[in-house]
């Protein structure tokens, strides 16, 4: 609380609330809109805001628009506080009217007048703070801009409009983020139509910009279109950039080639915050309109992240940008707010609050999914909006010219005589806390309680104290620009530590290192091996865009041969696939190591991100093939590198042990700590390293705390059949056992009850069940009688693709693992004249759609081993051919095991060693490990190849 709070004087804001509340106002009656009927409940408030500009010499149209702006945001403030009002007085049953309409007419009718809103705020005194700020503000704000446009008028046509007089001014459109004062970036349009942006900010960084671009045109070719500038003291205009379509699809070429050359330099630049905003698609040319953020400061992560080499290179990569796709996701779905994205007619992944019955008694919130609007930043063609996607080429040729310049040309840019120091003291601004927090905290806390008691509204802006400790020394300064209204503002200097806040306070060394050297060292480290992994990020970026995830490996390869795949010619592959994994690390050698990787996430998008501990795409997965390669080359480079890569997992164990809500959200299934368990198991025997096998002890102890979910299908990925999958190959631990008789009856309970399965096939349906319960169970006892009504039970939609997943080898194994007398024809047969698969993956490619041709046996069918020996000759001669194919999108080579390089290279040594390496997809332990019940006669017995 300030001193004018203590009554030392009375705050701006109160002042301008006791003269609105003290001037008459028309009570006259009008037919109008739900809106409008709220903002003549406000009335005193614009009414005083119309005397102060009158009083500064502005009337007319500007004055008219400005207040119908202002009255439309001083509803959005009071809403919920007037619709609570209204709420009461229906059920009071004080609401005159035949309709409900008419009552909220009448309701509105009883608040308009200077002493009815007094009333109404001495109820709600931090509305009245709001309401009263905001306005202030906003007159502030708008005198202050006319004045500028005022005095720099001849200059701004000079330098802006081409010489030429544009008219009076018509019209202001305000955008952004209110900073300093609710000041916010305006579009201002002339009556000859044309238009000027005005921003409340200096514009020395987009200056010394401009001039870098130009030296990357010189260096390039590429011809980088730039905005003219008009720089003043602290603040400034730019030209206006209309949104142009292209011509041709030459123009579309061209359009990405400079956007990669773009790219290029923000990578270099420390550029962030990118977002679709703030580019425009000029014809040819993506022009960018708002660089605010270069030389940013990278953000020290919490938690696991912040040891995580992996994610420190994503957070120094492209990816960083924001340029490049960039996906949010939230309970209604996702969207791509990148410079490459912004969709128009998506989805908004979190909830926007709308009005039900507005304008009737009845008016009430409610919160859904809102539809995205789009930006102006994607070129089109012949009416069409073209998706990136299919230009990445032209992307990545740009990016390599303008990536190679720069390298080619860095000693002309460090240095104290190189065009990076005219950067040195230009104003950045600092993103301590993504934007959408703020405004998120800001709409919160206009619910009617925080807006009767300032300790509520204040208890709720006080959770940015628990955010980021990292940010604490920030807080209060964030907590005084919300209090204003306002998006909290931070700036720096890329030639300093320091952090200034909106009202001008320095804080001094906040950042770890000046946005200048970090520069400047990136631009040393330029090199071939950075590029090409800055290619693959794009690669990997661009595969994230939106679209429906198939779960099938459909596409086929032709005129593939058929050579005699011998276990060491397998094995070759295998390793070159080892050794492109072994590249692609990132970490110190014998320190943490890690990887990026494409993962699926939720079954409904792929996101880029540094490995998690998961097996099937985490870095137990990948660490598990190099050991398994290690131990049949006797290399040691694959061994310790799969030891350096589940160093984390301690540290992991500790957090679940501390948190199980999180370790309940992982699951039991293959995806999670089913999963861990069976990679830990493996890896102490590969790696001949107890310390894995006591990291399972205390893993087990997790997995058995957790109450059993009953909200969830026990599927494999996810839940009880991946769990009891994994633990049955764990013995001598007790704690296993124990794990797999309680995962056994939960899904003898969910079958018996025949529980609806979110999806169908191996994975999510009740095949996984069935697989599972058939290897607990022995022949005649409930668990097998289960097993065979969950194979029963699962569904078929439509044509089955031949991937195990939800295809067809997953079906084969549930059905013959849980009927024995199920026929194996015509699965044989298409194995044996299918087309193999372009995708090579465990998970819906080729890999997993031969698993049932190594777990079935000799005795299942006189052609088995023919038939085996033509698929592996298929698979080498396919990988020979066209490389290790992904299951990602795209196929972007990526090191997981279910869909990426792990899985492709452990699927190739299981064909040439079946009887040494044991199935992934499967769970088994190793054919020395297994138990007697295990090792069965018939299609049961797993024997060597």
């Amino acid at each position: 609380m300030g001193p004018h709070e203590q009554g030392l004087s009375m705050p701006a804001w109160a002042e301008y609330v006791e003269r609105s509340t003290a001037m008459p106002v028309s009570r006259e009656s009008m037919t109008q809109g739900w809106q409008q009927a709220l903002v003549r409940c406000l009335e005193p408030l614009l009414a005083t805001a119309r005397q102060d500009l009158t009083a500064a010499g502005q009337d007319g149209v500007l004055t008219d628009e400005f207040l119908d702006r202002l009255g439309l945001r001083l509803v959005r403030l009071a809403s919920r506080t007037l619709v609570l009002e209204l709420s009461r007085a229906r059920n009071r049953g004080e609401l005159a009217g035949d309709t409900p309409a008419e009552r909220f007419l009448d309701f509105t009718h009883r608040l308009v007048g200077g002493s009815e809103l007094a009333e109404f705020l001495a109820a709600y005194p931090v509305l009245a703070r709001v309401l009263g700020e905001a306005c202030r503000q906003s007159v502030e704000g708008h005198l202050e801009l006319l004045a500028r446009l005022a005095e720099d008028r001849e200059q701004l046509i000079t330098d802006l409009l081409a010489g030429t007089d544009p008219g009076p001014l018509l019209s202001i459109s305000p955008g952004g983020d209110p900073h300093r004062g609710g000041r916010c970036t305006a579009t201002l349009t002339f009556a000859d139509g044309r238009h000027v942006i005005y921003k409340p900010r200096p514009l020395d960084l987009h200056a010394h910009f401009n001039d870098l671009v130009h030296w990357l045109t010189s260096k390039t070719g590429l011809d980088l279109q730039t905005v003219h500038v008009l720089r003043r003291p602290g603040y400034g205009w730019l030209g206006y950039v209309p949104h142009t379509p292209c011509q041709d699809i030459s123009e579309v070429r061209r359009f990405y080639q400079r956007q990669g050359a773009l790219l290029a330099l923000l990578y270099v630049l420390d550029g962030t915050d990118m977002h679709y905003e703030n580019l425009i698609a000029h014809g040819d040319q993506p022009v960018l309109v708002d660089i605010e953020t270069l030389f940013h400061p990278a953000i020290v992560p919490l938690g696991m992240l912040s040891t995580d080499p992996a994610n420190a290179a994503l957070l120094s990569s492209v990816y960083r940008t924001a340029l490049l796709p960039l996906v949010l996701a939230g309970e209604h779905g996702v969207a791509d707010v990148s410079g490459l994205g912004g969709d128009a007619g998506s989805v908004t992944p979190y909830s926007v609050v709308e009005w039900a019955d507005a304008g009737l008694d009845s008016m009430h919130l409610v919160r859904g999914a809102g539809t995205t609007t789009g930006g102006r930043n994607r070129p089109s063609l012949d009416g069409a909006t073209l998706e990136p996607r299919d230009h990445e080429a032209s992307l990545q040729t740009g990016f390599r010219a303008g990536y190679e310049a720069i390298a080619r040309n860095r000693h002309e840019l460090a240095g104290p005589g190189g065009l990076l120091a005219a950067f040195a003291d230009d104003e950045i601004r600092y993103l301590a806390r993504p934007t959408n927090l703020y405004a998120t905290l800001l709409d919160e806390s206009t619910h009617p309680d925080a807006l009767r008691d300032a300790e509520v509204r204040g208890g709720l802006l006080d959770l940015l104290w628990d955010a980021d400790e990292h940010q604490r020394r920030l807080v209060p300064f964030e907590l005084a620009d919300l209090w204003a209204g306002d998006i909290p503002l931070f700036t720096t200097r890329p030639g300093t530590r320091d952090i200034w806040t909106a009202d001008g306070n320095r804080v001094p060394e906040l950042l770890a290192v000046q946005g200048l050297a970090a520069v400047e060292a990136k631009l040393a480290l330029l090199g071939e091996v950075d590029e090409h992994r800055q290619s693959w990020v794009i690669s990997a970026c661009l595969a994230t865009r939106p679209v429906p995830v198939v779960h099938a490996g459909t596409a086929n390869r032709t005129g593939v041969g058929v050579t005699e795949a011998d276990p060491e010619q397998l094995l070759a592959a295998s390793t070159d696939i080892a050794d492109e994994i072994m590249a692609r690390v990132l970490g110190d050698r014998g320190g943490l190591a890690n990887w990026l990787g494409l993962e699926l996430l939720d079954d409904h998008h792929w996101a880029l991100l540094p490995m998690g501990a998961g097996l099937t795409n985490g870095y137990t997965g990948t660490a598990l093939f190099l050991a398994q390669i290690g131990a049949l080359t006797g290399a040691d480079k694959y061994s310790e590198l799969a030891r350096d890569a589940i160093r984390p997992i301690p540290r992991l164990l500790d957090l679940l042990s501390e948190q199980p809500d999180a370790a309940q959200a992982v699951g039991a299934g293959l995806h999670g700590l089913g999963g861990i368990s069976y990679a830990l198991s493996r890896l102490s025997t590969l790696l001949d390293d107890p310390e894995p096998g006591k990291w399972l002890a205390s893993l087990l102890d997790v997995m058995a705390s957790l109450p059993t979910d009953t909200e969830s299908f026990p599927g494999y990925l996810d839940g009880a059949a991946g769990g009891l999958a994994a633990v049955q190959g764990i013995h001598n631990l007790p704690a296993a056992a124990k794990l797999a008789g309680r995962y056994a009856d939960e899904l003898l309970q969910t079958v018996r009850r025949a529980d609806a399965a979110p999806g169908h096939g191996f994975a999510r349906g009740y095949a996984g069940v069935a697989w599972s319960l058939a290897q607990y169970g022995t022949p005649g006892d409930p668990y097998s009688e289960a097993a065979l009504a969950a194979a029963r039970l699962e569904r078929h939609d439509g044509p089955e693709d031949a991937g195990w997943c939800s295809g067809a080898a997953g079906s084969v194994l549930s059905r013959t693992s849980a009927d024995p007398a199920a026929t194996l024809d015509a699965y044989l047969r298409v194995a044996n004249e299918r087309p193999v698969l372009a995708d090579m993956s465990l998970c819906h490619g080729e890999l997993g759609a031969v698993e049932p041709l190594l777990w079935l046996t000799e005795r299942d069918h006189p052609a088995i081993a023919a038939i085996r020996r033509r698929r592996a000759g298929l698979v080498l001669a396919a990988v020979q051919q066209y490389g290790p194919i992904c299951g990602t999108p795209r196929a972007v080579p990526s090191p997981g095991l279910l869909t990426g390089l792990a899985g492709i290279g452990y699927g190739l040594l299981r064909l040439g060693f079946r009887g040494q390496i044991p199935s992934v997809l499967l769970l088994e332990p190793a054919a020395d490990d297994r138990r007697p019940s295990q090792r069965r006669v018939g299609r049961f017995d797993r024997g060597t190849a």
